[in-house]
């Protein structure tokens, strides 16, 4: 089993990069959007039961494929560097995947602001994302987060063996992938 934490921020590219990469390979992708777009048309986006509903569908999803015979899973998740919680859920999630034996690896992606707005407004993204069609709060949201979220690590933060960061604005989602591919022999 391969586990592959595909992270970087709103529109950066990872559900678009890991399609191309389920396309291409035998991994699954379960992107972060999976869960809440689940959850949010019951419950509020940030609320309590909200908050609980997605992390469990998400534990209960990464429990069933870390134990399972499936060669791999791609999970996409915006990572908040300044947020304890979040280093908790990543570190509870590879400890998980690694207690199966999984391989892991760390995909960061990282992309200038205005090529990540242009994404932000893609067909593929609306299609699979629903909470994402309010444009005016969608590009609001990917603006407003730098400034309360770190959602790019920094140099030699990440020490995991396993890791790549790449600066995606000028890459094709098909050109990433393949990065990605070639460097972990997917």
């Amino acid at each position: 089993m391969k586990f592959i934490l595909l992270f970087g921020p709103q529109a950066a590219g990872k559900m678009t990069i890991g399609h191309e990469l389920e396309k291409t390979t035998q991994l699954k992708l379960f992107h972060n959007h999976m869960t809440i777009d689940l959850i949010v048309p019951f419950f509020d986006y940030g609320t309590k039961p909200f908050n609980r509903l997605v992390n469990l569908f998400r534990e209960e999803m990464f429990e069933e494929a870390a134990k399972s015979n499936m060669y791999g899973l791609i999970f996409t998740y915006v990572w908040a560097f300044n947020e304890q919680s979040d280093w908790d859920f990543v570190n509870r999630t590879v400890e998980l995947f690694e207690s199966y034996g999984a391989e892991v690896y760390f995909v960061e992606l990282e992309s200038e602001l205005n090529t990540r707005l242009e994404r932000n407004r893609t067909e593929h993204r609306l299609q699979h994302k629903p909470t994402k069609r309010d444009l005016e709060w969608s590009d609001h949201d990917v603006v407003t987060s730098m400034e309360k979220y770190r959602l790019n690590s920094r140099d030699g933060e990440i020490t995991r063996e396993n890791y790549i960061k790449i600066n995606n604005t000028n890459l094709s989602a098909a050109e990433t992938a393949e990065l990605i591919k070639t460097r972990f022999q997917l």
